[in-house]
């Protein structure tokens, strides 16, 4: 059990974030959102994904226009992205749960006063963001690329919409290495009681992202900070609510659908690990109850894997050996073991697992 930092709940749509609910998984679109077929339909992916919100980038007024039509389609918590200009981001409030800036960059304080407004009016919530490449001057300047600079930034702003009568805010305090991001979400979680997001910006590809978003998350939320996350990766979004959910699985924060336990093989091994593992987790993408599957390639530690997993197989000289629940249940060839498996699923858990 984590240690819980107590902070106030925010309203998303229909999706709770901080106050004690579970850890939020977020993504965000990577169609350009004019294109509205394409965004609902990737949308609509990242949802079945299991992703819990979704953020869409609101570029200009035709953006504005084309999230009109989204929302009509879409059913998952929306989160208008919004840089430099207020008015998008008051144009895109009746049409979204939660709008998420940066009010440094946003400008003036009398255009901040003006999406707090339109934010009270339409009672939704704001992600206030700050991240490392978009300083406002006035903090760069003082502090330099810092975390404390990120820190004075969100001080300054997270205190400017309370005064104005605003408290339906999470924070986000980013950087694209991980000391920087830990050392600023640590300092500013002290000077405030608002949810977090976390992110490690710009993380990169696949294999780097996943690197530092785990270091960056298991930091952070084994000391009770962060109440939703995104695996930000230069790539398909759906691999960003994969790593996410395979993160929190590993911290025993969170589960969703199938975990796969491989060995990493040798020359004892009497099957295809790795072709029997990915062809699993691709066949069982859209299972959304939590179970475990171990796919091990001999007798060494085969049995023992298999015997604390809900299905395994296990390679042997003549073929492989069906588990469930700890017991054998069937001996196949090799190239029989991935659909025998999934035979098992079904006849064990129905149709939803296989």
């Amino acid at each position: 059990m984590r240690p819980m930092r107590k902070t106030k709940r925010v309203k998303v749509g229909n999706v709770g974030v901080g106050g004690g609910n579970p850890i939020v998984v977020q993504s965000m679109t990577s169609t350009d959102t004019r294109d509205v077929k394409a965004t609902v339909e990737q949308a609509r992916r990242l949802a079945e994904a299991g992703c819990e919100i979704v953020r869409i980038a609101i570029p200009d007024m035709e953006a504005v226009d084309a999230l009109k039509g989204i929302r009509k389609e879409i059913a998952v918590p929306l989160v208008a992205d919004v840089h430099f200009d207020h008015r998008l981001a008051i144009a895109s409030l009746p049409h979204v749960d939660k709008i998420r800036i940066n009010p440094g960059t946003i400008g003036s304080e009398q255009k901040n006063r003006e999406i707090i407004k339109a934010l009270k009016d339409h009672k939704k919530a704001v992600r206030l963001g700050f991240n490392i490449g978009s300083l406002e001057t006035s903090a760069r300047k003082r502090f330099g690329l810092t975390a404390d600079a990120l820190v004075e930034s969100a001080r300054r702003w997270i205190s400017f919409y309370e005064d104005g009568g605003f408290t339906n805010i999470v924070v986000s305090l980013k950087a694209s290495d991980i000391k920087t991001t830990v050392e600023a979400c640590r300092k500013t979680a002290a000077l405030t009681d608002h949810p977090f997001h976390l992110g490690v910006t710009e993380a990169g590809t696949l294999i780097p992202s996943a690197v530092k978003s785990s270091i960056a998350f298991y930091i952070l939320l084994t000391e009770g900070i962060g109440d939703t996350i995104r695996v930000s990766i230069a790539g398909d979004p759906l691999l960003e609510v994969r790593t996410a959910y395979e993160i929190l699985r590993a911290l025993n924060l969170r589960e969703r659908g199938a975990s796969v336990i491989a060995c990493p093989t040798c020359s004892r091994s009497h099957i295809d690990v790795p072709r029997i593992s990915d062809e699993l987790e691709k066949r069982l993408a859209g299972s959304k109850e939590p179970f475990c599957i171990s796919v091990m390639g001999c007798e060494v530690n085969g049995p023992g894997e298999a015997a604390m997993s809900d299905f395994g197989v296990v390679g042997a000289k003549n073929g492989a050996a069906i588990y469930r629940k700890g017991k054998v249940v069937k001996r196949v060839s090799a190239r029989e073991v991935i659909e025998a498996l999934l035979m098992e699923m079904r006849i064990s858990n129905g149709d939803s697992r296989g």
